[in-house]
């Protein structure tokens, strides 16, 4: 059984690490999306305030989860399209958390502004 962390790979000066990289990989197909999605998906993200390095990343887990579950990544667009910003973070996080390993997750805080005025007319 192998343990897996969110680490980067060690650099080995082994002679057979590209042997190793093709077999880990063997197994699994390559992904391509057409390259108007791939702008589509990462410019919609954009427009959401999202760095352009996280909206590759997320772009890429949501074509990919999309292709899955055989939808249209336009759909899933205009699906998006009327949420705000915090409601997409949130879906953006369940997404991102169901197609990374079991070991962490991703997570945002919100922070609770309790008016004191109206907190102490409140019993707990």
């Amino acid at each position: 059984m192998t343990t897996k962390l969110n680490l980067p790979a060690e650099q080995s000066s082994d002679s057979a690490t590209a042997v190793k990289a093709f077999y880990d990989e063997y197994y699994t197909k390559p992904l391509s999306f057409p390259s108007n999605e791939v702008d589509a998906v990462v410019g919609f993200f954009e427009s959401k305030d999202f760095d352009r390095s996280a909206s590759i990343a997320v772009s890429t887990v949501l074509m990919r989860q999309a292709r899955l579950d055989n939808i249209k990544v336009f759909e899933l667009l205009d699906t998006l399209k009327g949420l705000n910003n915090l409601q997409l973070s949130s879906i953006v996080t369940e997404v991102m958390n169901a197609s990374r390993d079991r070991i962490s997750t991703i997570g945002f805080r919100v922070d609770n502004n309790i008016n004191q005025v109206e907190a102490r007319n409140i019993i707990y």
